[in-house]
C-alpha cells in the first residue's frame, strides 16, 4: 500500500504558491510490522510496548524511573518519559517480562535488537547473555536455554558515551546547537523475537549478477542439517539453482533466472521468494541491478545503473522527527518521507550520518529510489574549526595533499583503539546492508569527521562490498582515492571538476526559509537565509538550472541539502513536522 493511499493526497494552500501544507496525519501505531523484510518468517513476536526503565547516576543511585514505550528514546516525546538526556556517567536500564505458556523443546527462540545506543548488555532471567557495542546495527541472541514455562524477564543496561569513546553517534550531541542534533540513547529500534528450528538460517546475503541472468545466495546457517528449496510466486521466474558449494557453516547457492526486467527508479521491479532450508521456511525479495562506474558518450566519467550512464540527483536526508529524533513514528512516516522526495523530481537519497530501520530501505526498494548510504562518523570530540569551517570556505587547504596530515590531526580518530571501533562498525553496518537494493554507492567518510587512512579503508571496506562504487570522502580531504571525487559546495560557483573519476557534488544548496510555528526552535541555522517562500523558490529553481547545466559538461551526480528541517536547521524542503512543503 502506497502513502497516498493510507496519509490521502498533498493539498496546496494556493496553486501558484511557492510553499503548501500537506497532510500527513499518520500516527503512532506501536511499529508492529516485520523489521527484518529480506529475512522474514511467520513466528514474529514483537516486544515493543510498555517496559520498566531505571536512570542510574555515576554513584549509583537511581535519578529517575518509571514506564517507557519502547522503541522510543528516553530523550523522545513518543517515549512518555519526562525528556532525560542520558549522560556518559549514567546507566538507563530496561526492563521487560514476558510469557510463555510452554517452551518448545525442539525450537530454539531468537531475541533481536534493531539498534541500541550505545553499549548494551543483555540478560533473561538473571544471566548474561552479552554485550553489544554500537548505536546503529542490529544485533539478536539465542536465549533457548535460559527461558522457562511462564514469566520470563529481559534487562538491558545502556551506557551512552556520545563522543568520549569514538563509538559512531552521527549528528547526536549532548549541547545540539547548529548542525548538531539532540542526543538520544538506548533502544530505538524494534525489540522482537522469533521460534527457528535447530537448523536455521542465521544470515542471508544477496547479490544480482544481471551479465548472467542469476541470483547469487549465500545461507549462513546455524548448522549443516537440510537441503535448500527455492520457489517463486511467479514459476516462470526461476529457471533453475543449485548448490554451488558448503563450507564453514555457508551455504552458496546460484538461482539462475528467466523472465525478469531490470530494477530502476523509474521501473522499481521487485521480486518475492520463499526460501526452505529443511525445517526453517522464510521469504525474501531481490532486484535485478547493478550500480557501477563507467564512462558516457561524451568521454566523461559516469556513474552508471545496468551499465548505462545514469545521472543520480539527491537530497540529503538525515531522518530526524520532532516526536521521535531518529526512530520513525510509524511505516507510514517512513513511507512518505520517501514518496514525498520523489514527487519532487530526485532519484536519490543520501541517507547521511544514520541507518534506518530495515524497513526504509525495503521502501526505498519498491517505490524506486537510489540510496547512498554514509557508513555513520565516530570519533572523539572533532576541531570543526580545522576540519570543517576553514577547508568550507578557503577550499584550496582541504584539497593540498600535503595539506591533509595537518588538518586530519583533528578529526577525532587519533588512537588504534578509536580506529579499531571504526573498523569494526564499518564491518558490521555494510554487512547488514549489504543485500539492500536500492543501495548505490557507499560514503565512508564525511568532511573529516572522525577520518583516518582512506586509503587503507577503502581497501577494507571493498573486502565487505566490491559491487558497489565507494566514496571515500565526501567533502574535502581526499586523499586521492575513492570511486568517486565527491564534494560539497555550498560558498563557490557550482562547477564540474574534470579527473579521472566520476565528479558528483555530494551537498550544496542548504537554502533556509523559517515557516511560522513549524520549527523546533528560534534559531536559524542554514547557508543562505531567506525570509519570504517566494525567494527561496527562486533561488531553488536558479540553482536546479545549473545542475541541469552541469549534467552537460561531465556532472554525475548532485545532493541536494536537505530533506526536512532538523531543530536549528531550516535549510529542508520540508518543515520538521512534514507540514509544510517550501518547494516544488
Amino acid at each position: 500500500m502506497y502513502w497516498k493511499e493510507m496519509l490521502g493526497a498533498i493539498s496546496r494552500i494556493d496553486k501558484n504558491a511557492p510553499v503548501y501544507e500537506l497532510s500527513t496525519d499518520y500516527k503512532y501505531e506501536g511499529l508492529q510490522e516485520y523489521p527484518r523484510p529480506q529475512l522474514q518468517r511467520n513466528t514474529y513476536i514483537n516486544l515493543n510496548g510498555k517496559w520498566n526503565y531505571r536512570i542510574i547516576s555515576g554513584q549509583g543511585k537511581v535519578v529517575q524511573k518509571g514506564i517507557i514505550e519502547v522503541p522510543f528514546s528516553p530523550e523522545t516525546t513518543l517515549s512518555g518519559v519526562e525528556k532525560h538526556v542520558l549522560q556518559p556517567d549514567e546507566t538507563l536500564e530496561y526492563i521487560k517480562v514476558f510469557g510463555l505458556d510452554k517452551v518448545k523443546k525442539t525450537k530454539h527462540l531468537i531475541l533481536h535488537f534493531g539498534a541500541v545506543d550505545q553499549v548494551s548488555q543483555v540478560s533473561i532471567n538473571g544471566i548474561n547473555l552479552g554485550t553489544h557495542e554500537g548505536g546503529y546495527t542490529a544485533f539478536s541472541y539465542d536465549i533457548t536455554d535460559f527461558i522457562v514455562d511462564g514469566e520470563n524477564e529481559i534487562k538491558i543496561r545502556v551506557r551512552d558515551y556520545t563522543d568520549g569513546v569514538g563509538y559512531a553517534r552521527g549528528k547526536q550531541s549532548i549541547s545540539p546547537c547548529g548542525m548538531w542534533y539532540s542526543a538520544q540513547s538506548g533502544i530505538w529500534q524494534t525489540v522482537w523475537m522469533e521460534w527457528v528450528p535447530e537448523a536455521y538460517v542465521t544470515k542471508l546475503k544477496i547479490t544480482p549478477d544481471i551479465d548472467n541472468n542469476r541470483l547469487d545466495l549465500v545461507l549462513s546457517v546455524s548448522e549443516l542439517k537440510g537441503q535448500v528449496s527455492i520457489s517463486a510466486a511467479n514459476q516462470e521466474l526461476i529457471k533453475d539453482y543449485s548448490v554451488d558449494k558448503i563450507q564453514d557453516d555457508k551455504i552458496y547457492v546460484h538461482v539462475i533466472l528467466n523472465h525478469y526486467k531490470l530494477w530502476t527508479p523509474e521501473d522499481p521491479n521487485i521480486y518475492f521468494l520463499n526460501i526452505e532450508y529443511g525445517k526453517d521456511t522464510f521469504s525474501t525479495y531481490f532486484t535485478m541491478r547493478h550500480f557501477g562506474v563507467g564512462v558516457d558518450e561524451r568521454g566523461f566519467p559516469c556513474l552508471t545503473l545496468n551499465h548505462k550512464p545514469y545521472f543520480m540527483h539527491g537530497v540529503l536526508d538525515q531522518g530526524y522527527y520532532p516526536e521521535s529524533l531518529m526512530t520513525p513514528p510509524s511505516d507510514a512516516a517512513m513511507i512518505n518521507d520517501i514518496e514525498s522526495i520523489k514527487s519532487l523530481g530526485f532519484n536519490m537519497i543520501r541517507k547521511h550520518c544514520k541507518i534506518e530501520p530495515m524497513r526504509w530501505y525495503f521502501h526505498c526498494d519498491r517505490i524506486g529510489m537510489i540510496v547512498w548510504q554514509d557508513i555513520i562518523n565516530g570519533g572523539t570530540k572533532y576541531d570543526m574549526k580545522m576540519i570543517c569551517h576553514i577547508p568550507t570556505v578557503v577550499r584550496p587547504f582541504g584539497n593540498t595533499k600535503d595539506k591533509n596530515k595537518l588538518f586530519l590531526r583533528f578529526t577525532g580518530r587519533n588512537t588504534e583503539k578509536s580506529k579499531a571501533v571504526w573498523r569494526h562498525e564499518c564491518k558490521e553496518m555494510i554487512e547488514q546492508l549489504y543485500s539492500v537494493p536500492c543501495i548505490g554507492q557507499w560514503c565512508l567518510f564525511n568532511e573529516g569527521w572522525g577520518q583516518f587512512d582512506a586509503k587503507a579503508c577503502l581497501e577494507y571496506a571493498k573486502q565487505f562490498d566490491s559491487t558497489r562504487p565507494i566514496d571515500a570522502a565526501s567533502g574535502w580531504f581526499h586523499e586521492g582515492c575513492g570511486d568517486v571525487f565527491s564534494e560539497h559546495l555550498y560558498f563557490e560557483k557550482l562547477k564540474v571538476n574534470h579527473g579521472p573519476r566520476p565528479y558528483v557534488i555530494s551537498e550544496y544548496g542548504g537554502f533556509s526559509l523559517k515557516v511560522g510555528n513549524h520549527v523546533r526552535r528560534d534559531a536559524v541555522y542554514g547557508y543562505k537565509k531567506y525570509s519570504q517562500g517566494k525567494d527561496l523558490q527562486s533561488a531553488y529553481d536558479e540553482i536546479m538550472k545549473k545542475i541541469k547545466s552541469l549534467r552537460e559538461e561531465g556532472l554525475a551526480g548532485a545532493v541536494y541539502t536537505q530533506a526536512t528541517d532538523i531543530e536549528d536547521e531550516v535549510n529542508g524542503l520540508f518543515t520538521y513536522d512534514r507540514k509544510v512543503q517550501k518547494l516544488y
